[in-house]
């Protein structure tokens, strides 16, 4: 079985004492890649160290929503050099977070969304879509990209309902789950994931947050816990484990153009 975690924050000062067991715990729970994520310039600075260090750990750069309203001067243009270098293969993550707004004013989070789907378009490289609290802002923002073409992104623990999801299919995004799709009280989620094609659904941990059950209330969330996602979610879907895990692996390596030693 291969798992692909799409979205770990393994740059987290959490794990800097244990970083090594952490990768090879996943290693040996089956992760065979995992995509680090940046929020701010520095953060995106140390995913790509990371990704150095561990030949099945890629970088995602960009800055978060919830950080647009204090970024240093230059830090947009560190994301731009930074996005060439070869072990980063997302944009992100990005998007729009209207519940921790008071230091990130809307119009800034959506000036900054926009200027990262441009990057992402100018790169080749897809962009991760955080939406918090933001279902019809972030639409509208992906809707107006779309009239370009088929947006090339995914959404990042997604939470809404099934016509949102249809509509962020309808414009090439792909559809990420994380660990609350697992909690007792996520059916309606898991009747979403039930419905997503098979070829456009990934997994992911967001870790060291949304801890999947049985581990909701153990801190830190860790990429290996992926597996648990994986297995509630094959489940939803009337599926193998085997068999949803290697297409959300393959459907994650096709995204994010990653090729996979056999």
């Amino acid at each position: 079985m291969k798992l692909f975690d799409t979205h770990a924050h393994l740059d987290n000062p959490r794990y800097d004492d244990d970083r090594d067991a952490l990768v090879q715990r996943s290693r040996d729970a089956g992760v065979v890649c995992t995509l680090a994520m940046g929020t701010t310039a520095a953060s995106s600075r140390k995913c790509i160290e990371i990704a150095d260090r561990y030949p099945d750990v890629y970088a995602a750069v960009g800055i978060q929503p919830t950080y647009v309203g204090k970024p240093d001067a230059g830090d947009w243009d560190e994301i731009v050099e930074l996005a060439k270098h070869p072990r980063v293969k997302a944009i992100g993550e990005t998007g729009l977070d209207c519940y921790w707004d008071d230091n990130a004013p809307l119009p800034l989070q959506q000036t900054l969304f926009e200027q990262h789907i441009e990057l992402s378009r100018q790169t080749g490289l897809p962009f991760i879509v955080h939406m918090r609290n933001s279902e019809a802002e972030v639409l509208q923002v992906l809707q107006e990209a779309g009239k370009q073409g088929p947006v090339n992104g995914i959404m990042h623990s997604f939470t809404g309902d099934w016509e949102l999801a249809q509509k962020c299919l309808d414009l090439g995004m792909d559809i990420s789950f994380a660990g609350m799709v697992t909690f007792k009280k996520s059916q309606d989620l898991r009747d979403v994931a039930a419905k997503i094609p098979a070829d456009r659904i990934l997994i992911e941990t967001d870790s060291p947050y949304l801890t999947p059950h049985p581990f909701r209330s153990k801190r830190p969330n860790e990429p290996w816990y992926v597996q648990h996602t994986a297995e509630c979610l094959a489940e939803a879907r009337g599926v193998s484990v085997q068999q949803f895990a290697d297409q959300t692996t393959q459907n994650a390596c096709r995204r994010f153009a990653i090729a996979l030693d056999a």
